[in-house]
């Protein structure tokens, strides 16, 4: 019990609490994201980089950091990648408590994790688990993860999004992006990788700049027998300028039949910023073809 209620404590030590304004007018707002938001980060660096979740701080003008200890800091926003939905933040400071952010390629199903998260202030909440689903992962607001790392836990609540999981020697494994509560609790993570293949662009440029940027249409789908159908569109969307509505059924993008919903976004991405996707659409029995501009995400959100 003595090493991993070490590494418990080391990690307990590198996680802050976060605090972001956003702006009421801000398009995340109408999307559910509220405009005072608060998250769990990881300090991953001595000099304060720290490491969390994109939406917690997705148009914030200000952004306050709690550390465990209970001092207050502000943040400054470092990055935010769209595809993979991790946000860096940076506190002043040197000699910071870190924690050693690893892939998740050698992690395995059954592996015993633990999970430290916010929930409030300087209070901190700890679960242990282990890793229930390792793979691809794509949900209704046009994400997509090649790989994700998803555990199961024992907790009610763990505290806010953005928390480490780690494995047993405390080293981050992924971050929580989201729970399913009501899927015995399991939490989905975004694996280390995603952080450390692009860190320095990361912190050079606010975003990836050796791949291609996210482009969107500003949907929310669901993929009902073998149908994709729109759940939702985004105000001011390229997907509301078109026209789209929810309950269209998506019959084919770019002539290509759409069965499902990862397919519809691989032929989104497959564009240019400001070019045209082809949606054969069924609405009230009726086919009609609407031509959507796929854009940035970030020209929407950032």
């Amino acid at each position: 019990m003595n090493g991993p209620l070490y590494f418990l404590e080391k990690v307990a030590r590198a996680t802050v609490s976060i605090h972001a304004q956003v702006p009421q007018e801000h398009p995340s707002v109408a999307m559910g994201l509220g405009n005072d938001r608060r998250g769990t980060g990881t300090i991953v660096s001595p000099d304060g980089l720290i490491l969390t979740v994109n939406y917690v701080i997705i148009g914030a003008q200000n952004v306050m950091v709690t550390l465990v200890t209970g001092e207050q800091l502000p943040a400054r926003i470092v990055a935010r990648d769209f595809t993979t939905s991790i946000g860096l933040l940076q506190i002043e400071g040197r000699n910071r408590p870190f924690v050693d952010v690893v892939s998740s390629a050698n992690a395995t199903l059954g592996e015993d994790v633990f999970i430290v998260s916010s929930v409030g202030g300087e209070k901190r909440c700890a679960d242990t688990g282990f890793i229930t689903y390792l793979g691809p992962y794509e949900a209704a607001w046009e994400f997509v993860l090649e790989r994700c790392v998803c555990i199961s836990a024992s907790a009610l609540n763990v505290g806010l999004s953005g928390g480490p999981i780690c494995n047993s020697t405390g080293e981050l494994l992924a971050i929580s992006y989201l729970n399913f509560p009501d899927l015995v609790r399991p939490i989905l993570g975004i694996p280390g990788e995603c952080f450390l293949s692009g860190r320095d662009e990361l912190v050079q440029h606010g975003h990836r700049v050796s791949t291609p940027r996210k482009l969107w249409i500003g949907l929310y789908s669901y993929t009902l027998r073998e149908h994709v159908v729109i759940a939702g569109v985004m105000p001011g969307s390229p997907g509301e300028k078109a026209g789209l509505k929810q309950g269209d059924l998506v019959l084919s993008a770019d002539g290509r039949e759409i069965h499902e919903r990862k397919a519809l976004y691989e032929v989104i991405n497959r564009h240019r910023p400001g070019e045209h996707i082809q949606l054969r659409i069924m609405r009230n029995n009726q086919v009609h073809d609407l031509a959507v501009s796929a854009i940035v995400v970030d020209d929407y959100l950032g």
